[in-house]
């Protein structure tokens, strides 16, 4: 079966301070990945060097084989990652920030139709028009999770997706997952729950002081 994700002997240390320790794992088509672990043990700072905002001390990269430090025009066309605080533009609102992704992305096609429903599902039609800086924190995790299913992408990165999620968001959240899973769609996810790794996982992830061992 054909690897989507494959990182290697990863590791990144701030100044002298071990933040990642060897890390290394596969993901394959329509895998949805949970990873869990204490706070500071190193979740966001993996997904930040998955996802290329961070850059690894060592190891390797790479996603439907292309390696993110070499190629990584190639990667961030095949890769969506949601942090768990997005970040805006002051100057664009939530519409005019959609339909710069989408056209960022080359995914213009149908546009309308496609944010109309993303936003009505996540309940932020009637907010298309507003600045993000006026939606509440929730709001904005929706926003930034609209921003990735707004564009095509084979693997999908999700820092704390429920984190601040009413529950009518939380089960259009899990919806959404299980189309792209359908669609061979690889994602990782991060977060404490227990139910939603339940409900969503094919594999459990754990992180501690950096070293991420496999959940039977």
């Amino acid at each position: 079966m054909k690897v989507k994700l494959d990182v290697k002997r990863l590791n990144k240390k701030f100044d002298s301070v071990p933040a990642l320790n060897e890390v290394g794992f596969q993901m394959f088509p329509g895998e949805i990945v949970i990873i869990s672990g204490p706070n500071g043990s190193g979740k966001t700072t993996l997904l930040s060097c998955l996802s290329g905002l961070i850059r690894p001390t060592s190891g390797e990269i790479r996603v439907d084989n292309y390696d993110l430090r070499q190629q990584e025009v190639e990667v961030h066309r095949r890769l969506a990652f949601v942090p768990d605080v997005p970040r805006f533009y002051v100057e664009l609102t939530a519409w005019e920030h959609l339909r710069f992704i989408a056209m960022a992305n080359k995914a213009l096609e149908g546009f309308k139709n496609r944010a109309e429903t993303i936003l009505t599902d996540f309940g932020l039609w009637d907010y298309r028009d507003y600045f993000p800086h006026h939606y509440s924190r929730g709001m904005r995790l929706k926003l930034g999770l609209a921003f990735a299913f707004i564009r095509p992408f084979q693997v999908l990165l999700l820092d704390e997706p429920t984190s601040a999620l009413d529950q009518e968001s939380v089960d259009v959240l899990i919806d959404y997952l299980g189309e792209l899973k359908k669609d061979e769609v690889s994602i990782l996810l991060s977060s404490h729950d227990p139910i939603l790794a339940e409900r969503l996982g094919d594999r459990k992830l754990h992180i501690k002081q950096g070293v991420v061992t496999e959940l039977e």
